[in-house]
């Protein structure tokens, strides 16, 4: 499978979807119903999610297996620092490599569930840069993505010093910086200026996550502190009985979005899918990607 920077050598954006490990059966056969279809559109890669506490961390490897082998496409998976020694962390890398995953998505990750600040687990590591050391360190062969958020992350003091994080993750040796998902444009392009200013030099890719449910979506937004926009609010607001009405608003937000994105020269972007099809699939039409 190809690493992310030989996938980013390519003339064309670098069309990315993010899923998660779901928990049912039934979740598994929706979630090859949707990969069934989003395939079509052929997406250089596919990241899976590592889930809360790494509770999915097993599970994550072999979904990622079984993309690469139904699909032939490569994957990303998500690796973070909750809850594992070194000792463990390494083990997970040799068992990622094993099952052929060329790629990982290196995050600290969040405070497990009932505690307000993340704290490393014994013998552990605290931050995501010493992650993509660790990897380095073992696996030099993989390719490594990162986080990036054009807002901040919720945790940081100042946005100078997120950006500051970001460099030490790409200093230690990350490939590419994907960002937090955004809805306003003006927020990515002022970042990337800061970004481009400071030196970094690894393809930053802007994260969409299209919108399907207001409800839902403004959760997402607050939790990740991302600015949702008042006029894009009102017409949802507007429309909050209306399921399909929502889904067109998001869906042509989107297309708008990502238009004016590649427009002005982002090097691919990366959909958080949420593991459905049908919004992804009408952007990507529409975009003719």
């Amino acid at each position: 499978m190809i690493p992310l920077p030989q996938l980013f050598q390519s003339s064309k954006p670098v069309i990315s979807i993010e899923i998660f490990p779901p928990k049912t059966p039934r979740g598994d056969e929706l979630l090859i119903e949707t990969l069934d279809t989003l395939r079509e559109h052929q997406p250089a890669f596919i990241s899976c999610t590592y889930g809360a506490g790494g509770s999915t961390r097993t599970r994550t490897i072999d979904l990622c297996q079984q993309i690469q082998e139904r699909y032939d496409i490569p994957t990303t998976a998500h690796f973070t620092c909750v809850g594992s020694s070194k000792e463990e962390l390494v083990d997970w890398l040799t068992a990622a490599s094993k099952a052929g995953i060329q790629n990982i998505m290196a995050l600290r990750g969040d405070a497990p569930k009932g505690e307000e600040t993340f704290k490393p687990a014994e013998g552990g590591l605290t931050y995501a840069n010493e992650l993509v050391s660790l990897i380095r360190e073992h696996h030099p062969e993989m390719g490594i993505g990162v986080a990036a958020y054009p807002e901040k992350h919720p945790e940081c003091l100042s946005a100078d010093l997120d950006l500051e994080n970001l460099k030490r993750k790409i200093d230690a040796g990350a490939d590419a910086a994907f960002t937090q998902l955004f809805f306003d444009n003006s927020r990515f392009f002022g970042f990337r200026e800061r970004y481009d200013a400071s030196g970094c030099k690894i393809p930053l890719v802007p994260g969409i996550m299209p919108i399907t449910e207001f409800a839902r979506i403004r959760r997402i937004s607050a939790m990740c502190g991302s600015d949702f926009p008042a006029g894009l609010a009102h017409k949802l607001e507007a429309v909050q009985d209306d399921a399909e009405a929502q889904l067109e608003i998001g869906v042509q937000h989107a297309v708008e979005q990502c238009q004016e994105l590649l427009d002005q020269g982002v090097p691919g972007i990366h959909f958080y899918a949420l593991n459905k099809s049908q919004a992804c699939q009408r952007i990507l039409s529409e975009l003719k990607l």
